[in-house]
């Protein structure tokens, strides 16, 4: 029996819709992945570096960088970990969200019971003194990785990333993006009063 008209001219228009179906899941499963990965809370993405020891640094200090008429020292081997909790801002002066969470910066550098110490990523020395210049410096040492190499070693995906590293010299705590004020009352915070709380077993114990 003979197709019909009707079904003869539908068939090409059924032909091509059927080749859109592989792209329309494509983006389907592409879209998924991407909220997956990036709603919510961007610092709860994994880090393999959680409970391990923190990789060494050893980073020259901004030159020129002064706090209350001292020179603010650099990030030498050891700086972190060395029987108190440390939170390490990874910051640059072209990087607009660092700008942002920078208050918040500020305000964790009023509180005891840690020290804040800055990484300056990839960053032009005059631009970063600038840029501490302006809007405060919280830390009590930066160290300047120009290379990016110390980063990668840190595991950081991007500009700005905060790390909490307790006594024992190990990462305890892991946020990406920048801080905002209910990252730092929510989430930020809590990390740190845990590291505090925590009893200092050595790294390599």
């Amino acid at each position: 029996m003979a197709d019909s008209p009707g079904t003869d001219a539908r068939s090409p228009l059924r032909r091509r819709l059927l080749l859109f179906v592989p792209l329309v899941l494509f983006l389907a499963l592409a879209a998924l992945f991407y909220g997956r990965l990036f709603s919510g809370d961007p610092s709860r993405l994994p880090s393999a570096l959680i409970g391990r020891p923190a990789p060494t640094l050893d980073l020259p200090p901004l030159e020129g960088l002064a706090r209350d008429g001292v020179a603010v020292p650099g990030l030498p081997a050891g700086a972190v970990g060395r029987g108190e909790v440390t939170v390490l801002n990874v910051f640059a002066s072209w990087c607009v969200p660092c700008r942002d969470e920078h208050p918040h910066l500020v305000e964790l550098s009023r509180m005891p019971g840690f020290r804040l110490v800055g990484l300056n990523y990839k960053d032009d020395a005059g631009n970063a003194r600038r840029f501490l210049g302006t809007f405060g410096n919280p830390y009590a040492a930066v160290g300047v990785d120009a290379n990016g190499r110390a980063a990668i070693e840190w595991g950081v995906y991007g500009v700005p990333e905060t790390f909490v590293i307790g006594r024992d010299g190990r990462i305890a705590y892991k946020y990406i993006g920048p801080i905002d004020a209910e990252g730092l009352r929510n989430r930020l915070l809590p990390e740190i009063a845990k590291a505090i709380a925590a009893p200092a077993t050595p790294a390599g114990g």
